[in-house]
């Protein structure tokens, strides 16, 4: 498989579960606009490392995910940029725990704009680029939270159904066109920010390391393993690939079977 000549905009992408799927696509060839709210030398040395160690092109844009036209802005750079924009995977998110009751208002905006609001804004603007080239993919990144919930993330579970509702529309409208639309629902991903938390939460419950991990943050993940983000980067490519060009508007979990329980 190769995704040699197509350009890809991933959003929140210079760490974690973005910047997984950054690199397995420039694996396969693809060029790649990276993205974060920062605009650090280190985000753009990111860039230059992908692009050299993978023979391709890459840059990095600074965006503003909350603010709508930041997001729409970072589309129109990638295409002045690269010349095409092919796939777009919206994948910047954040996170807070609180009751819904005593759930600050500026968290709830904050989650909802990051995490729904911008993956509309940037489908809305690189629609008609996928139209005019005869070709395109989206994938939304989003959660488990987006197929169930639990107690404490009203936010974030709000935002990760509307954006499965989000991706089966853009689906739907796009349904006769050579484009597709999807959602990745991952469960738990070993990500640098979710490997921080191992130690101390180790002290808090006094419990090692594989304990910790089986029992404490893979509770509700029946394979109690981690998926990758090489893993969700695959996943990403899959519904990028020829073979998958008759499956749009579905989500695909990766979460270990949590969504079957």
């Amino acid at each position: 498989m190769t995704l040699a000549g197509k350009t890809a905009v991933i959003t929140g992408s210079n760490s974690g579960i973005g910047l997984g799927i950054a690199e397995e696509l420039a694996r396969l060839g693809s060029d790649i606009v990276l993205n974060s709210f920062t605009d650090n030398p280190e985000d753009h040395a990111l860039a230059e490392r992908i692009a050299e160690e993978h023979k391709v092109r890459a840059v990095y844009v600074a965006a503003d995910m909350s603010n709508g036209d930041a997001c729409r802005s970072l589309v129109a750079k990638a295409r002045e940029a690269m010349g095409s924009l092919d796939i777009l995977v919206n994948n910047a998110g954040i996170q807070f725990v609180a009751g819904i009751d005593e759930f600050p208002v500026e968290k709830w905006n904050a989650i909802i704009a990051i995490n729904l609001s911008s993956a509309f804004h940037t489908t809305a603007a690189a629609l008609p680029l996928m139209r005019a080239q005869g070709w395109g993919r989206i994938v939304n990144i989003a959660s488990a939270h987006g197929l169930t919930a639990s107690p404490f993330k009203s936010a974030y579970v709000a935002a990760k159904h509307g954006l499965v509702g989000l991706t089966k529309v853009t689906a739907l409208e796009t349904a006769e066109e050579p484009i597709t639309a999807n959602a990745i629902c991952p469960g738990y991903v070993l990500t640098p920010l979710v490997e921080a938390q191992i130690p101390d939460t180790m002290k808090k419950y006094g419990m090692d390391r594989e304990t910790v991990i089986r029992e404490v943050l893979l509770e509700r993940q029946p394979s109690k393993q981690f998926a990758t983000t090489a893993q969700i980067g695959g996943c990403v490519a899959f519904l990028c690939s020829a073979a998958a060009e008759q499956i749009t508007g579905t989500t695909l979990s990766v979460d270990g079977g949590w969504t079957a329980l």
